[in-house]
């Protein structure tokens, strides 16, 4: 059991953030902002997956002007990524976004905070300070102390900022292209602050890489407690983005959604195409939103014995195989008929129609 490290709660739309809600998956959309059918289309199929947040970039005045119509018919209460400009964050809040992501440092004089700072207050929008290792403060970049101490300091920075104009409605990330300086720039900032944290790799890479790169990032920092929303960044459909965070934190019991698929390694014991086979089981019921495990076994001995505790499986033989449930064998069927059978037994058991 993962004990989870203490943190404040915040309202994201109808999404709790810390104090041990359940830990979010976000994405952030790559449609241009302004192309609002795009963007809503993206935001459905983001909430398909399961997503829980969505980010969008707000560039200039027209997609803070679409940020209105977006947010109306968004099924996700959505944040509102914002660089430099604080004309757009009042624009966003007035236009009712549900959170915002700047950096108070950014965003020209104390004045022009303190008017962002005093809307968000009034609303109740959380600010999410964003740290990226890439894009320090000058006068960080030229210290001589490692980067993930960087960018803590820059992080504390920008938060007492908000602090002293008596703000705590706070979220607070940092990342790292890097995994270890990733992993501990947040080991740090746990520390010191109490505000949730939200987990990622920046420029993970793609699909393979970036899955790689965020699995062990992010999968070490919640293991360890740290961590109340994720966003996987990878170079590929936002959508991927939001199954890949669940799969990290069901790996680790965090969450439960969706259908946890296992499979064994390939083997000389292997007499059918398992490779093919898990595939396109993966494949049928990637979208089935059940907390169940389906097994794809190659051969009698990782059968129903090594995968009992499936709750539905497969196991291959010579041209055939068995399917099984609860580690109790239902009916053996020639290899190509595997995937059918598995499905019947499962619409049987009520678990889909």
């Amino acid at each position: 059991m993962i004990k989870r490290r203490k943190s404040k709660e915040l309202l994201i739309g109808n999404v709790k953030i810390g104090n041990g809600a359940p830990i979010s998956v976000q994405s952030m959309c790559n449609t241009d902002t302004r192309d609002i059918n795009a963007t809503l289309n993206q935001i459905n199929e983001m909430k398909e997956r399961g997503c829980e947040l969505v980010r969008l970039a707000v560039l200039n005045k027209d997609a803070g002007d679409a940020i209105k119509d977006i947010v109306k018919k968004s099924p996700l209460p959505l944040i509102a990524d914002i660089h430099f400009d604080y004309k757009l964050a009042i624009q966003c809040i007035n236009n009712g976004i549900s959170a915002l992501r700047l950096n108070p440092g950014n965003i020209g004089k104390r004045e022009n905070v303190e008017k962002v700072v005093t809307l968000a207050k009034q609303q109740n929008i959380p600010i999410r300070i964003g740290v990226n290792a890439g894009s320090l403060e000058k006068d960080l970049q030229d210290k001589d102390i490692p980067l993930s101490e960087k960018m803590v300091q820059s992080a504390i920075a920008h938060i007492k900022i908000l602090e002293d104009l008596d703000f705590d409605l706070i979220k607070v990330s940092l990342k790292s292209s890097d995994v270890l300086t990733t992993i501990e720039a947040y080991r740090s900032i746990a520390e010191k602050i109490s505000y949730p944290l939200h987990l990622g790799v920046t420029e993970a890479g793609t699909m393979r890489g970036g899955l790689i790169k965020s699995s062990v990032g992010l999968g070490t920092l919640l293991a360890e407690g740290i961590g109340d929303t994720i966003r996987v960044s990878l170079t590929e459909n936002p959508v991927e983005e939001v199954s890949a965070g669940f799969d990290i934190l069901k790996s680790l019991g965090l969450r439960e959604r969706g259908v946890n698929f296992i499979s064994c390694p390939t083997c000389g014991r292997t007499q059918i195409d398992l490779i093919s086979l898990a595939k396109k089981v993966e494949e049928r019921f990637k979208d089935l939103d059940k907390p169940i495990t389906i097994a794809t076994m190659g051969c009698a001995v990782n059968g129903p014995g090594e995968a009992r505790h499936a709750d539905f499986g497969i196991a291959g033989g010579v041209g055939e195989g068995i399917v099984f449930k609860k580690g109790e064998i239902i009916a053996k069927v020639p290899e190509n008929q595997l995937l059918e059978k598995l499905e019947e037994i499962m619409k049987d058991a009520g678990i889909f129609c």
